[in-house]
């Protein structure tokens, strides 16, 4: 297997690295630099967003006949790395790099022609809504009900954990309209818009302060019957389908980023002893094992990319890249929060660019901040990524998949 690049793939990677150049604004790559979790400030991704759509490229991974663009799985990798490295803030993955996919899938001819152009806007914005109280890990125990009245379904319960739904207008969920068979059975794939009667959002203040994550509550909140997706009660198979999307990506570039960040910060981060703590030989030894792991991650995702490319189911890789990513990604904030050192442990959420409100907060009048910008963000950057091996399916899940797959356990 050859990992090199070719020349038209580095022809390719000039061409973005200059558009990236010529686009991201300062304030742009602020955004993404100080984001505190994988959300960034929602205006600058909006913001981004635009720049990207009059380029083509919001949606690369999208049919060509929908907005996408007819890339390479190296080409599209090779963006992700170089608009990583350049410090672009993310998009909100919902609306592209989730349900879209299911739409262009499942949908209807009239739902790809409403929703698939209004997303690449922003002019629709959708929020996830799967989890609930009683059912996370294990989704298929949701209860949220969805009762045919005519042509509509007449929706209640609630949903919880869904980012940024005080933003959306739009929110794809999960119902049950069912409750015979199997529980994965008559549950449906739901598209509810936000401002329709019935619909109230609470605001879930996490550990890092921000209200990014919400409770949403449905009191007969009535849906019209074309807003499913798929079929009434096979709703668990677009959502299988979706899973795959919300678990894919590429990783490691923005985890060598960060390892590289920590080191430059260490090194100029002295003792009383006038020492730096890159020369601390437990903390090196830690942040060298750490940057290794992101090597081994990069070459893991290449060998997917390598088997995708030639047509092959890549099989449960997708649930290992998960787990290693993301506790890869816990180790790091530990160590960018160690690297912080006593400034890092001053809540300052006004020096950074938090993906929400920060709650009952007031910066001070003149701004000021302790320490540099990255200790700010190093302590809300550690709290939100507590939550990486629980979120698009808890790790213990996934090493219950590869046990099965890969081990026939």
């Amino acid at each position: 297997m050859d990992y090199d690049w070719s020349a038209a793939d580095l022809a390719f990677r000039d061409e973005v690295r200059e558009f990236l150049a010529a686009k991201l604004t300062p304030e742009l790559r602020r955004a993404g630099r100080l984001a505190t979790s994988v959300y960034p400030d929602h205006e600058a991704s909006m913001a981004w967003q635009q720049i990207l759509h009059e380029r083509g490229w919001a949606a690369p991974a999208w049919p060509v006949q929908y907005g996408g663009c007819d890339w390479s799985l190296t080409q599209h990798y090779i963006f992700t790395r170089e608009s990583t490295l350049a410090g672009a803030p993310a998009l909100s993955p919902m609306g592209i790099k989730m349900v879209a996919h299911a739409i262009i899938a499942y949908g209807t001819p009239e739902q790809k022609e409403f929703y698939l152009p209004r997303i690449l806007t922003g002019e629709v914005f959708f929020c996830q809504g799967y989890s609930e109280p009683e059912a996370g890990s294990d989704l298929a125990s949701l209860t949220m009900a969805a009762v045919e009245d005519g042509d509509d379904l007449v929706c209640t319960g609630s949903k919880i954990w869904t980012t940024h739904a005080t933003e959306a207008n739009w929110i794809f969920c999960l119902v049950r309209t069912s409750r015979t068979g199997k529980k994965q059975q008559g549950i449906t794939f739901l598209l509810i818009d936000m401002r329709t009667p019935g619909i109230e959002i609470r605001p879930l203040v996490m550990t890092s302060g921000e209200q990014v994550q919400n409770q949403v509550f449905f009191d007969n909140v009535r849906v019209p019957k074309s807003n499913v997706l798929g079929k009434i009660d096979e709703g668990w198979t677009v959502a299988k389908y979706l899973l795959v999307h919300e678990r894919g990506g590429a990783m490691a570039p923005y985890l060598q980023a960060m390892a590289q960040e920590i080191a430059v910060d260490a090194a100029e981060q002295t003792g009383p002893d006038g020492n730096s703590l890159i020369d601390d030989p437990a903390f090196a030894a830690k942040l060298a094992e750490a940057r290794i792991r992101t090597e081994v991650l990069e070459i893991l995702e290449y060998r997917t990319i390598s088997a995708m490319s030639r047509g092959e189911n890549p099989g449960p890789a997708s649930s290992m890249l998960k787990i290693l990513a993301t506790e890869l990604s816990q180790k790091l904030t530990e160590l960018a929060l160690t690297a912080a050192g006593p400034r890092g442990r001053v809540y300052q959420p006004h020096a950074t660019a938090p993906g929400g409100p920060i709650a009952e907060f007031t910066p001070p009048a003149d701004d000021y901040r302790s320490g540099e910008q990255w200790q700010a963000v190093a302590p809300l950057r550690y709290f939100n990524d507590r939550a990486g091996s629980i979120y698009a399916g808890s790790n213990e899940i996934q090493r219950n998949i590869l046990a099965k797959a890969a081990l026939g356990l």
